[in-house]
């Protein structure tokens, strides 16, 4: 594509442009505001939602470290700790630290890429509603005196029914669970908004640093979160319905439990630091004058510390009793990820060699977080050697160690990235006095408080206990730490308000005040809804300091896509490698449909935890309408781009491409989908070679071996029809591809039903096949794989049929191939995972028992 055809020219005058800009992109105020999809309202709404879910993770904090101050203090009991300090873990982990850096990520991304919005603008609605319904209901526990007690990890035994009788648990596995779909969907829409929606001109080695970070941060959300969504699905089904996972006694094993939470937690550690580590690589050149050093070694590291973050889960393993080889690897692997996080560390001081280091409130904070996190680094190597770690297993030195590495290798940056960008933020300027002090007390009270709880962890002081008594040695450490943690809590305060009045009383802000190089400084400040008047075409990895006029020309019209009038949100459709634009992607307009799934799905959340199933089905009713409505209103509807008008020349609209965004948000949807279920085979395989508990409750006759010849025939049945659901499908979606639609209706029509059927042979062999969960922690995941293949085929037959619909509407066609392709996935993913399903639990079974 020729920068002609994608760039306008002439311009034109810009309060027209604003004006018809605004008209379709402006968002609307009162009561209806709650349906803006906008991404800078909601990155601006993730972040504020965080902050006060971090206050009330702080308060938490102080409560405790006021309980440790004194040997037999009395400010709380040991349930009260117990729900504080699993309350503080939880509320910072999941409520916190995740979901702000996804927030500042989407309102950030669009801006850097040189786009209008994220991808998919309902879907981060959706997020963001899910994320505040679900803290809600877990911070809801504290208010009732039932909060979660037994540890932000939730290890069972201690988690289950007869040690946790209450709705403790609950809270935390049913909250936690909502939260995670607004961070799974913020993922994958970074992922494809990242690979996408870039500027033209705007290759992967030309791409800003920070959107490196990102995608591989939420590849490894997608990637990482499965694991524990799934842990806590088990869990819960134990709970509430009595199947045996976890109990020794019917053939669990809670060790199960440990690998399914560290199989997430241990990426979870690089999924918070390395977007703030692209804070750092972001806005260090623009405080240094200077590009970063090491751009290309960069980019290496951070997808070699993604891919090395997988093999470290079993480092918080050490002492359950894992063969000595198994722990001699992940110690090698522990110590191994510390050469690309030390590549990055080496890139940022060789920057700060070469620049000229400005006296600045971001500079401030960035040094900090050097500081803290270098040394953060090094306990985390002595925690790597297996000896060392069995001596401070479970005492303070972890905790100490952990918060140098989250809290200094997250907080820090993430304080210098809110100061750096608050000029974009706000249009106005951070001040310089008070945000110092503000640096200093907090820096002072940090270090004060974990440099200390090193030394009390090394005295033998055992985490989560909630008293202890004089003349352990431990009097001293523990009030020094509890009152430099006030220390740190005033200087965080102090944050809080010189932000806050930053925002309303800071002096006015210059275009681009930090001389930075990246697009998000070539709008407005703040930004308009749109971003940009015109996307422009990009020649370098440092486009503002490359070309200074640039920001000008975009704001007169004088690139791509200068016109609203037409009605639609548009933004380029870029390759993912090389940046050529490829078509046009049309975006949706304001909704309530994201606040209305919310809150259906915050229903069924709420019926769960009172244990009313039957108002929970109908909200799994009312979530499924609302759903089909968001559906409905897609692609060739008149709802969302019935013409297709008023392009440039030669680009088409994404949803008259086979290659539109959906696509790729299908695939990875399907990669997450996929994580859950290869996580699930873990389990079933785990429980029957692996566990312990196998040789206490010996497994039970293989299924094949209780199949009668009616089971067998329903089985055959499911499999064959879903195969052949699958072709029809896939076929409907090539002749699609080529132009023809002759037979399209009987095709996706059909495949929908063969489905149906399908879903419906699989629920008679659940009926005829003696299976018995709440007996046996195999038949239990056995259930759980029906489970999953009755749902997965139940979505594609309803999105089949509701293909054949939409073809009858005129939705879909020759014109319009898009949908089709896209439930073409989902069938595949479905079928795919059914034989696996078939050939693993029968077949493997058959086969290490035959002679």
């Amino acid at each position: 594509m020729s920068p002609e055809s994608v760039d306008s020219g002439p311009g034109r005058d810009p309060e027209v442009l604003h004006a018809e800009m605004e008209a379709v992109w402006g968002n609307p105020t009162g009561w209806r505001a709650v349906s803006v999809v906008n991404h800078s309202t909601i990155g601006l709404r993730f972040m504020g939602t965080g902050a006060v879910f971090f206050v009330v993770g702080g308060l938490l904090a102080m409560l405790v470290r006021a309980q440790l101050a004194r040997p037999g203090a009395t400010v709380m009991d040991a349930s009260a700790y117990n729900q504080a300090f699993t309350m503080h873990g939880s509320v910072m982990m999941f409520l916190f630290a995740v979901p702000v850096l996804q927030g500042l990520a989407s309102y950030l991304m669009p801006k850097m890429l040189g786009a209008r919005d994220l991808v998919f603008p309902r879907l981060s609605a959706l997020g963001y509603w899910a994320y505040l319904f679900g803290g809600v209901i877990l911070l809801s526990s504290l208010v009732w005196a039932v909060a979660p007690d037994t540890g932000w990890f939730m290890y069972v035994p201690l988690s289950s029914r007869p040690y946790s009788p209450g709705p403790n648990a609950d809270f935390w596995l049913l909250g936690i669970t909502f939260v995670e779909i607004a961070t799974m969907a913020s993922a994958i829409e970074m992922v494809v908004s990242i690979l996408r929606t870039r500027a033209r001109g705007m290759t992967l080695p030309r791409m800003p640093i920070f959107a490196w970070y990102m995608l591989v941060t939420s590849l490894m959300i997608i990637a990482g979160f499965p694991p524990l969504i799934l842990g806590s699905i088990l869990l819960e089904l134990e709970r509430s319905a009595g199947w045996a996972f976890f109990d020794v006694a019917r053939g669990g094993d809670p060790i199960l439990w440990q690998h399914l939470f560290w199989l997430f937690g241990h990426p979870e550690v690089y999924i918070i630091f390395l977007p703030a580590a692209g804070i750092v690589s972001t806005i260090l050149p623009a405080h240094v004058r200077h590009p970063l050093v090491g751009y290309t070694w960069s980019v290496i590291a951070v997808i070699t510390t993604g891919f090395i973050s997988f093999g470290l889960w079993v480092h918080h393993m050490f002492t359950i009793g894992l063969p000595h080889l198994a722990q001699a690897f992940f110690s090698a692997a522990s110590m191994l990820v510390a050469v690309p996080t030390g590549i990055q560390v080496f890139a940022w001081l060789a920057t700060l060699w070469a620049g000229r280091p400005q006296r600045t409130v971001p500079m401030l904070w960035l040094t900090g977080f050097l500081l803290i996190f270098v040394a953060g680094g090094l306990t985390g190597v002595m925690l790597a050697l297996v000896p060392f770690d069995w001596q401070v297993h479970d005492t303070h030195f972890v905790v100490a160690h952990m918060h140098y590495v989250l809290v200094g290798g997250m907080l820090f940056p993430l304080v210098a990235g809110l100061y750096h960008w608050l000029p974009l933020f706000s249009g106005r300027m951070p001040s310089e006095r008070f945000a110092r002090w503000a640096f200093w007390v907090t820096f002072i009270g940090f270090n004060g408080t974990f440099l200390i709880m090193h030394w009390t962890g090394l005295l033998g002081m055992p985490r989560r206990v909630y008293t202890y008594e004089a003349g352990l040695g431990w009097d001293l450490p523990n009030l020094v730490s509890s009152v430099f943690s006030f220390v740190m809590a005033f200087g965080v305060a102090m944050v809080f308000m010189d932000l806050f009045l930053s925002v309303r009383h800071g002096r006015r802000a210059s275009p681009n005040p930090w001389q930075a190089d990246t697009l998000e400084w070539a709008g407005e400040m703040p930004p308009r809804a749109y971003n940009f008047a015109s996307l422009p075409t990009v020649t370098s990895r440092h486009p503002l300091w490359d070309e200074p006029d640039l920001p000008e020309r975009m704001r007169q019209g004088r690139f791509a896509l200068p016109r609203a009038d037409h009605g639609r949100r548009e933004t380029l459709g870029s390759d993912p490698t090389v940046g050529n634009t490829r078509e046009v992607i049309h975006l949706p307009g304001n909704s309530f449909l994201p606040l209305l799934l919310g809150l259906a799905l915050g229903w069924v959340c709420a019926a769960l935890l009172a244990n009313a199933y039957g108002v929970a089905a109908l909200g799994t009713g009312a979530a499924a309408s609302v759903a089909l409505r968001w559906s409905w209103v897609n692609g060739a509807h008149p709802g969302a781009a019935a013409e297709a008008d008023g392009l440039p020349e030669g680009l088409p609209l994404h949803s008259r491409t086979a290659d539109g965004p959906g696509l790729w948000g299908m695939g990875m949807t399907l990669l997450a989908d996929g994580a859950l279920y290869a996580s699930l085979l873990f389990g079933w395989l785990y429980l029957w070679t692996v566990s312990p508990a196998a040789a206490s409750a010996p497994l039970p006759t293989p299924l094949l071996a209780r199949l009668t010849p009616t089971g067998l025939a329903l089985g055959a049945t499911a499999l064959t029809t879903a195969a052949v659901g699958l072709a029809l499908m896939r076929r409907a979606s090539q002749r699609l591809q080529r132009g023809h639609d002759a037979g399209l209706v009987p095709q996706t029509l059909g495949a929908g039903l063969l489905g149906l059927l399908s879903v419906a042979c699989l629920a008679a062999l659940l009926r005829v096949v003696p299976l018995a969960p709440q007996q046996h922690a195999h038949d239990a995941i056995v259930c759980t794989l029906f489970a999953f293949q009755l749902l997965h085929g139940l979505i594609g037959s309803v999105a089949s049929l509701l293909q054949a619909w939409r073809v009858g509407h005129r939705y879909v066609g020759p014109h319009a191939p898009y949908e089709p392709l896209v439930v073409t996935q989902w069938w595949g993913f479905a079928a795919a995972t059914l034989w696996v399903t078939a050939g693993v639990v029968l077949g493997l079974p058959a086969l290490w028992s035959a002679p």
